[in-house]
């Protein structure tokens, strides 16, 4: 039988790197996005390569380029294409007081109109298959400060649930929803500590638990439409104001 491949875009640097490397050790061949971070997608290709599987780069500036073309190339080198994962996200904090018309094309068309875009494509160039898109766990909130980036996932999360409804059941879609995983480089390690204490199950997660989410979407069949939050329970964890909790 013929290898299938998997199609991951940001897949050169953090999340989108376990990805692709999980994807690999699970028996995929892989079609690695990259922009701008090119010497790291080498690394990872490398990696990869080393391990038996195939890993090809192929370049795609998301605010330029059309999307549909990278499909089509992808297909052309890996005719079994049938995961696409999308990682790649565009990240500006601003509340909406501060929030232009230049942030807003650049956040909501790498983490909306890009997505939706490929899974167009991809469903229109494949039989059968699946996709995955990386949302974020603060959809779960109404968080201001970052107003662009948390709307365009917010809508990233119902693309998700619309998708699965039109493609279903030749293309299951579903979502993963990160927590508290990989922090900013620039978070100080007394802001990690209390983003933990809010976190029911009191610990920061790991790559891993993201890795074994990817898998059980993959391997489910009868999981569509889903937005699994990998988060410890920190989504959940509002409870509201009510008499029993009121300090006075």
């Amino acid at each position: 039988m013929s290898t299938p491949a998997a199609l991951v875009t940001g897949g050169a640097t953090r999340l989108g790197r376990h990805f692709a490397e999980s994807l690999a050790a699970a028996g995929y061949d892989i079609a690695l996005h990259v922009n701008r971070s090119r010497d790291e997608a080498e690394e990872v290709a490398e990696g990869i390569r080393a391990k038996g599987r195939a890993c090809e780069l192929f370049s795609c500036d998301f605010l330029h380029d059309d999307v549909g073309q990278l499909i089509e190339q992808v297909t052309q080198r890996f005719p079994q294409l049938s995961v696409l994962l999308n990682s790649a996200s565009a990240y500006t904090p601003a509340p909406l007081a501060e929030t232009d018309l230049e942030m807003l094309e650049t956040q909501f068309r790498v983490n909306l109109f890009t997505p939706l875009l490929l899974t167009r494509h991809f469903a229109s160039a494949v039989d059968t298959g699946q996709i995955i898109n990386i949302i974020d766990n603060k959809v779960a909130y109404h968080q201001y400060p970052y107003a662009a980036y948390l709307l365009s996932k917010k809508s990233l999360a119902e693309m998700t649930r619309m998708a699965a409804l039109e493609f279903a059941p030749r293309i299951r879609v579903n979502g993963i929803a990160p927590g508290v995983v990989l922090p900013a480089s620039q978070r100080t390690s007394d802001y990690i500590d209390w983003r933990i204490d809010g976190i029911p199950v009191k610990q920061q997660g790991e790559p891993d638990h993201l890795v074994q989410a990817l898998h059980y979407l993959l391997n489910n069949d009868f999981v569509a439409g889903q937005i699994l939050f990998v988060d410890g329970g920190e989504s959940i964890n509002v409870e509201g104001r009510h008499s029993e909790n009121y300090p006075g």
